[in-house]
């Protein structure tokens, strides 16, 4: 379902304003958290195998206050976000092929975010969404606003610890939001909320027990296909469920193991079967199974591993789960069977992940970024680059042969030949 919803919009794009003869390809966009399909991968041509010289170059950068917000690619632009001496919350739009400004928007949006996550900063956190017309943006304060991707202008806010008198997210809103068709879904106001895109009408709130540690949920929400039917795959702090997207009604949970909530991983399907891993709960594969149609689902763990994942959400690639650690070692997981396949030495404590083909990119939160052959073989790491003194902790975005890279104090464009 949501691989059409994105196939349709880029052939509308391509489609629109054509009489007859055929429109110039669009270029490839990076529109959500991890990508067109929020799987991680990208699509297009395949990567070279170097980062050095004539096949990694800086095409511009442009200087900003901090923000944890991936970037978002546009066809013609870039969407950023920026905390601005941590009371304003700003997005702003760049200039694709050059990055010069046109257009911000701000609101007032600040948060003292506490324990271990106080020392990397109180700004703002979650992925902004773009849906060809749309940018949904996530404050830190539980507040949802919806911008006119070419004006900047405001269409509607949300503030869902108003709206459900619930207390402000004790780490901020760090869930991703998701968008399908006419609707928005993320998790907010001690919940998982269904909203009108045209609107900013809630339609319903499910998961509202807030999922324990005053449901400041930091996993991102993804719409899946699990045993034939369309299901929203929601983690919690506690709990990893399956919600109907047309009702709201949780088909199925089950509890996830986590050293206070920190169930952080977008879950990541594979062959009807659903991985994750958490801080100080291991690694996990669960089956869906349902006898019959008219029958209630049931959860049943198919295998755990010691592993334990942390923030960064693998990839799958033929099988086999490529994820950073708690540890900060890299590791391969055969989803199959559990079984691990290599784990290397210490990096650092964060990496972005994309992959195309059997190639992944991953971005250190120290600045260097990785080219990673991937195989259960061993690790075979093709090259690697310092491309950052300040800290890279947003996810990175590649569109095309272009591949933007949001640090602390900045966004840097760069193209790969």
């Amino acid at each position: 379902m949501q691989k059409r919803i994105w196939v349709c919009l880029c052939l509308a794009g391509c489609l629109a304003g054509t009489s007859g003869e055929a429109a110039d390809p669009q270029p490839a966009i990076w529109p959500q958290w991890r990508g067109p399909q929020r799987d991680g991968f990208v699509p297009g041509d395949n990567w070279p195998t170097t980062l050095e010289g004539d096949h990694f170059t800086q095409s511009w950068r442009v200087d900003l206050q901090p923000s944890y917000s991936g970037p978002i690619v546009a066809e013609d632009r870039v969407f950023v976000t920026e905390t601005r001496n941590r009371k304003t919350e700003s997005v702003q739009a760049f200039r694709r092929d050059d990055g010069q400004p046109i257009w911000e928007a701000h609101w007032d949006g600040s948060l003292s975010v506490p324990f271990f996550a106080k020392s990397n900063g109180d700004w703002i956190r979650s992925t902004p969404a773009y849906d060809g017309e749309w940018l949904f943006v996530a404050g830190i304060r539980d507040v949802l606003v919806c911008l006119n991707a070419t004006t900047g202008a405001e269409r509607w806010r949300i503030d869902f610890a108003s709206q459900f008198q619930a207390a402000a997210p004790t780490f901020g809103f760090v869930s991703s939001p998701l968008v399908v068709g006419e609707f928005v879904y993320v998790q907010a106001g001690a919940g998982f909320v269904k909203v009108e895109k045209a609107t900013g009408a809630v339609v319903w709130r499910c998961l509202d027990d807030g999922g324990g540690m005053n449901g400041s949920a930091f996993s991102s929400p993804t719409l899946a296909r699990v045993n034939g039917q369309d299901v929203l795959l929601v983690q919690t702090r506690t709990q990893l469920a399956g919600v109907d997207p047309e009702s709201g009604k949780v088909r199925w949970s089950t509890k996830v193991d986590a050293f206070r909530g920190m169930n952080i991983l977008t879950p990541i399907v594979h062959a009807d079967s659903i991985f994750t891993s958490s801080y100080g709960g291991g690694s996990f594969l669960f089956q869906v199974e349902q006898a019959s149609i008219d029958a209630e689902p049931t959860v049943k763990q198919v295998w755990k591993n010691k592993r334990e994942g942390y923030m960064s959400t693998p990839v799958v690639i033929d099988g086999h789960a490529y994820l950073h650690l708690r540890n900060q070692r890299f590791t391969c997981l055969e989803l199959e069977t559990g079984k691990e396949k290599w784990t290397t030495t210490p990096y650092g404590k964060y990496w972005s992940l994309v992959a195309q083909g059997h190639q992944i990119l991953a971005l250190d939160e120290r600045g260097d970024l990785l080219l990673i052959n991937a195989t259960p073989e061993k690790f075979d790491l093709l090259d690697s680059r310092h491309i950052s003194e300040e800290s890279t902790w947003a996810h990175l975005a590649v569109a095309g042969d272009e591949v933007f890279i949001r640090d602390l104090k900045g966004l840097t464009a760069y193209r790969w030949k």
